[in-house]
């Protein structure tokens, strides 16, 4: 198995450690935040995670939650959150960055009943469940340790089974959305990298451009510029995952240049673009890699990989 890791420091109390699995295309996110964590921002993946320590506080589907230790927290792709520490001790998780295709894959092969549902919405946010605690945490430790194949696959399998149960009904679109804010939509992802004006959308969209501030911020959740720095962000950390220069990357997606990307994208990940590209490309061995989680473990005690009764557990 073949996966990238580098510890790389944030502020003075915080750290952040991940490892992208060449696989799965799985990510692997240790972290540890005081204060103000990131700013509102949405993945591609299904996030799977547990909180630790402290109290991992956010907002999701316009509620803030509150996630302690022990808690799982499940995000579906698309879904706006933030993240903030509201004590001083800050807070702790792990979490799993699922790709859809390859979650889509593992449940047909898996043959589970409701293998469209995984991921697409789930009944909580926020869960009390110690079973699914369990195997997140597994699984993350398989993935994060570099343990073998065997294990990995095991551990991954047992959670796919686990998440399908925890799949809720898709949310019906809310009453009053037109096909006029679709319009809209549609044209932010198809003119991504372009310099599109408020004027210039809602001529596209058929409405003034007041109501469709309005009208698009309590349908989609951001503003029209919000939700298109969202776009960016996702296309450009795919395209760093890939490899791609992140000079060019910034031109490609529709930023000014390497330092417009890196301010949003910094606020957004706790990390540089270049910083997020070496831990994804990265590739190293088996031996390599433990012994970068020594490191990890002497500085931070953050990791604690231990065989306890046949199931791998955090400290």
């Amino acid at each position: 198995m073949h996966s990238a890791a580098v510890n790389r420091p944030t502020r003075s109390d915080d750290w952040i450690h991940i490892r992208r699995d060449h696989d799965t295309g799985i990510e692997s996110v240790h972290a540890h935040f005081r204060g103000h964590a990131y700013d509102p921002h949405d993945h591609d993946e299904v996030l799977v995670g547990v909180t630790q320590q402290g109290i991992q506080q956010f907002r999701c589907h316009r509620i803030v939650h509150r996630s302690t230790a022990g808690r799982v927290i499940l995000i579906e792709p698309g879904a706006v959150h933030d993240g903030d520490a509201p004590e001083d001790v800050g807070f702790t998780y792990a979490m799993l960055y699922l790709p859809q295709r390859w979650l889509a894959g593992m449940a047909g092969r898996l043959e589970l009943p409701n293998a469209s549902g995984i991921g697409a919405a789930f009944r909580n946010t926020v869960a009390i469940d110690d079973g699914l605690r369990e195997i997140i945490q597994n699984a993350f430790l398989a993935l994060h340790g570099n343990e073998a194949r065997l294990a990995r696959d095991q551990c991954l399998d047992e959670l796919v089974r686990r998440l399908s149960a925890q799949a809720g009904e898709l949310a019906l679109p809310e009453a009053g959305s037109t096909d006029q804010l679709l319009r809209a939509r549609d044209f932010l992802h198809d003119r991504m990298a372009g310099d599109i004006g408020l004027d210039e959308l809602a001529r596209h969209s058929g409405m003034d451009r007041f109501r469709l501030t309005r009208q698009f911020k309590r349908r989609f959740g951001q503003s029209p510029h919000a939700y298109l720095v969202r776009l960016r962000l996702r296309a450009a950390r795919a395209l760093l995952a890939g490899g791609g220069e992140p000079n060019q990357v910034a031109l490609d997606v529709g930023f000014a240049d390497q330092s417009h990307l890196g301010r949003w994208f910094q606020r957004a990940y706790r990390l540089s673009p270049a910083a997020y590209q070496r831990e994804c490309t990265n590739v190293l061995d088996r031996h390599a890699g433990r012994a970068e989680d020594e490191r990890h473990r002497s500085v931070t005690g953050a990791v604690d990989v231990r065989h306890q009764g046949g199931a791998y557990r955090p400290r």
